[in-house]
């Protein structure tokens, strides 16, 4: 004999007599052919999220089975845990900044800088300080907000419910483009070698990138484990690399030969560049050192998150900016100036040159850099659907994990949208100015610390920024929104702020009006049962933080 229960979620519109039926299942295998069963209703009380939600009572019922071959995991709570330390977020940052840029064309700073070497270098560095303090910034709003998905909650206590939700609709269709561009960048740099005379052929291409895509996915539903140890091992390489052409070019530099020292000792005699020049150089680099936001996405996950995330950043973004300055200057070391830029691919330039024999090392750096940024694109983008879903303004299919402990559904969403989107490349064309939108939120996010501390000048803040931090990024963000639309107009902005009010069209009857839809309340209970997926459970320090969150 076996005893197993059910959790059934009768939710109950007020403008509607729909009926929700959720079953929440602590179930691996379920037998429906079993017979002589029993069940019995064993009392009603509230589930904590209940309250959260304002949802109406939930009914557990107890079944029990005669000679069945149920399993179970009593002891297993489903939820999204703190596991997650030091090591893992400098880890997660790392592998957020460093993307295959480094590796492929870290030439837009030198080609603004008009081939002036110490001018590049120099931007390299400041740019290194720029980014500090927007990810201080953004340090702020995930320590004040400690749960994943903490820019939602920040937007939506400042700016309204509905801001929020354009914000989640905007992160939904670049999350799947950009995991859709990584996937079609690590298909082509896989493949690149089996074509070496010609380019690599789309159906081939568009293949391998779908299969990596889901395989990716896949991999993100198995829980953390797999994600931790696939992104440090990914890290270690790719920081060994790097690490590599860093060291190689030192060597040379020690060695001094004319060749390789001769663009080092007068760096600073060639052309000077204008100002207009030198600012779209220093957005150059600037653009280098993005993603250290990364932290309001995951902070539901880290441990500590207050002292984890400062330390994190203090380790990550000075070891990103000695290897971004080791890196180029030992590709200047070895290539001139117009060598780099008329390069597709510096790295492996870079690699023909001092050791040809190892070139092939630099496709597979390349792949492994962009496989690590596509799993942990996966893995962030997740989360803010995940937390929408807890707080109502998606479905609540959304708001279920499966046995791993991972948001099965919103993993799910990302990757059938990044699917699609692989096969109509067209989209990532869209797609690509949808990163413009990104500087729109990030002006909004720094408008509301300075808005924060203009109206709530007493309230205590486990951390508080430097006030002309967030003034610095709205600058810097402002510029990357003004200078694109000035020097490049194109109808293509024009489709991405309709994209964006979009989402208006969701939000207005579904979200302000309350209207359910009968049928995806049906296709959530089926789909509940078919991929195994449950409510997640509620401690009392998740409960506490949502309680925080609130105040």
């Amino acid at each position: 004999m076996c005893h197993i229960y059910f959790v059934t979620y009768y939710f109950l519109s007020p403008s509607s007599t729909s009926i929700l039926l959720i079953i929440k299942t602590k179930l691996y295998l379920m037998k429906r052919e079993q017979k002589g069963q029993h069940y019995f209703i064993s009392g009603i009380h509230q589930h904590p999220l209940q309250l959260h939600r304002q949802e109406n009572l939930e009914i557990v019922i107890y079944i029990e089975f005669e000679n069945s071959s149920i399993t179970m995991d009593r002891g297993k709570k489903i939820q999204l845990k703190r596991v997650f330390g030091y090591c893992w977020g400098t880890s997660f940052l790392l592998i957020n900044i460093i993307g295959a840029g480094i590796f492929v064309s870290p030439k837009g700073v030198l080609a603004y800088s008009c081939m002036n070497v110490g001018v590049s270098l120099c931007v390299w560095a400041g740019c290194a300080v720029l980014a500090m303090t927007s990810t201080l910034c953004s340090a702020e709003i995930s320590i004040s907000f400690p749960c994943s998905g903490a820019q939602y909650y920040f937007l939506k206590r400042y700016f309204g419910s509905t801001v929020a939700f354009l914000n989640l609709w905007t992160s939904l269709f670049l999350g799947s483009g950009v995991v859709a561009g990584q996937a079609l960048l690590l298909a082509e740099y896989s493949i690149q070698p089996f074509f070496p005379s010609c380019s690599v052929p789309k159906l081939p291409k568009k293949c391998l990138a779908l299969a990596m895509l889901w395989i990716v996915g896949i991999l993100t539903s198995r829980g953390v484990k797999e994600v931790t140890w696939l992104q440090m091992a990914s890290s270690v390489l790719k920081v060994s690399i790097l690490g590599f052409i860093s060291l190689t070019g030192v060597v040379f530099l020690v060695r001094g030969k004319k060749e390789n020292v001769e663009r080092f000792q007068n760096a600073f005699d060639a052309e000077f560049p204008d100002i207009s020049h030198l600012i779209q150089a220093i957005f150059q680099g600037y653009f280098a050192y993005s993603g250290g936001a990364c932290f309001t996405l995951i902070a539901g996950e880290l441990k500590k998150p207050r002292t984890t995330i400062p330390k994190c950043i203090f380790t990550a973004l000075p070891l990103v900016t000695v290897v971004y300055l080791l890196v180029n200057i030992s590709y200047l070391t070895v290539l001139t100036p117009r060598e780099i830029l008329s390069s597709d691919a510096v790295a492996i330039t870079w690699a023909n040159r001092v050791f040809p024999s190892l070139a092939w090392i630099m496709p597979f750096a390349i792949s492994t850099s962009l496989f690590s940024n596509l799993l942990i694109s996966i893995f962030k983008s997740s989360r803010p659907i995940y937390l929408a879903s807890q707080e109502g303004q998606l479905p609540l299919l959304f708001n279920t994990l499966n046995s791993h402990s991972s948001p099965f559904t919103a993993v799910l969403l990302l990757v059938t949208l990044g699917s699609l989107a692989i096969i109509l490349t067209s989209l990532i064309d869209l797609i690509n100015y949808i990163f413009f939108t990104n500087s729109l939120w990030s002006i909004l996010l720094m408008i509301g610390i300075l808005r924060r501390r203009y109206q709530e000048p007493n309230l205590s803040i486990p951390y508080k920024v430097f006030l002309p931090f967030p003034l610095t990024t709205i600058v810097i963000d402002v510029g990357l929104v003004v200078i694109p639309l000035v020097k490049s107009p194109n109808v293509h902005y024009v489709y991405v702020l309709l994209l964006v009010l979009s989402g208006l069209l969701f939000y207005i009857p579904l979200m302000h009006f309350k209207i359910r839809l009968a049928w995806f309340e049906k296709m959530t209970c089926y789909l509940q049962l078919l991929f195994n997926i449950c409510l997640p459970d509620t401690s009392e320090e998740q409960m506490s933080e949502v309680q925080t969150v609130k105040k």
